[in-house]
């Protein structure tokens, strides 16, 4: 299914193309030992969970320096595709979930990745100061504002102020009606075309 990736990042090197194409039998491999992707959704791996991780670099495009928290990264999205995607940016990759962190690791190590760094830490600890936090729906975005907030970097660098990008899915008004008017919702439909992300969303805060 790389044709996928291919089909929406052309300007992909030989290295990062490799990666990505060994993204699908290394979680494949993985997940018979420990579910990190739901079992019957494995066989989508590339449009469900690589190409949507990618999305959010559809809209930012992380100047090289970006450091970047993946807060709930379970098996490691969106985190490690976007770190194969932006080599010269520093990724933290967190989740409270030890076995589903170890995974992150050794997928990382095993395709090369020296840029992400997957860390068996919840969020109430991490102390770091981040350009971004990323996410992909691990809880209502409120929610995680409150625990994040803190490790937002006020320095900026990059075209979009500092802040959080979330992925999510549905109707998001009510929950997201807490976070006032600093809030962009971004269609994924906008990038890509297949029915799956019909109903899919980038929210960004800021």
């Amino acid at each position: 299914m790389m044709k996928l990736i291919n089909k929406y990042f052309k300007e992909l090197t030989d290295i990062q193309r490799q990666q990505f194409e060994l993204l699908g039998p290394l979680y494949k491999e993985w997940n018979k030992k420990i579910n990190v992707i739901s079992r019957k959704d494995i066989d989508n791996i590339y449009e469900h969970h690589v190409l949507h991780s990618l999305a959010i670099a559809k809209e930012f495009h992380f100047k090289d320096g970006t450091n970047i928290l993946d807060f709930g990264c379970g098996g490691g999205f969106p985190g490690i595709p976007l770190a194969i995607l932006f080599p010269h940016c520093q990724f933290k990759l967190i989740d409270g979930t030890g076995k589903k962190v170890m995974v992150a690791r050794e997928i990382a190590k095993a395709i090369g990745l020296h840029n992400a760094a997957p860390v068996h830490l919840r969020g109430e600890e991490e102390k770091g100061l981040y350009d971004f936090v990323v996410s992909r729906a691990v809880m209502p975005l409120p929610d995680m504002f409150k625990i994040v907030k803190k490790n937002i970097s006020k320095t900026m660098s990059n075209a979009h102020p500092n802040g959080v990008i979330c992925l999510k899915g549905g109707q998001l008004a009510q929950e997201l009606k807490p976070m006032g008017k600093q809030v962009e919702v971004i269609p994924v439909s906008n990038y890509f075309e297949e029915e799956w992300f019909k109903e899919k969303y980038i929210v960004y805060s800021y």
